[in-house]
């Protein structure tokens, strides 16, 4: 099992973002402190990988987590998820005891 894991639907958005911005197809994962759970996710599009970056890649598209973020969402898995509330990225979280409903905060 990989460190991390990005989905085949995370994948395609994340492409269709980096073509529309003209950037690498590169998202970064971090977790802050703080988000009505304790932490929070905290998503963006990097333009390069740093050397202590743990890298998953599908489909050509790199997702980049820090090793101080690695600790607290390794074996997680990225997804992009439509509904009716909208469109996100999600973070599924086996090491998170519990979350909160906006998705995006959970606490160890």
């Amino acid at each position: 099992m990989s460190d991390v894991d990005l989905t085949a639907s995370a994948a395609a958005r994340v492409a269709a973002i980096a073509g529309k911005q003209g950037k690498p197809a590169i998202l970064r994962l971090a977790v802050d402190g703080g988000g009505c759970a304790g932490f929070q996710y905290k998503f963006e599009m990097a333009d390069h990988i740093d050397s202590d970056d743990v890298v998953a890649e599908r489909d050509g598209v790199r997702l980049v987590v820090d090793a101080v973020s690695l600790d607290l969402v390794r074996g997680s898995a990225v997804d992009y998820v439509e509904n009716m509330g909208g469109a996100a990225f999600r973070v599924t979280n086996p090491n998170a005891a519990s979350g909160c409903g906006c998705g995006t905060s959970f606490s160890i």
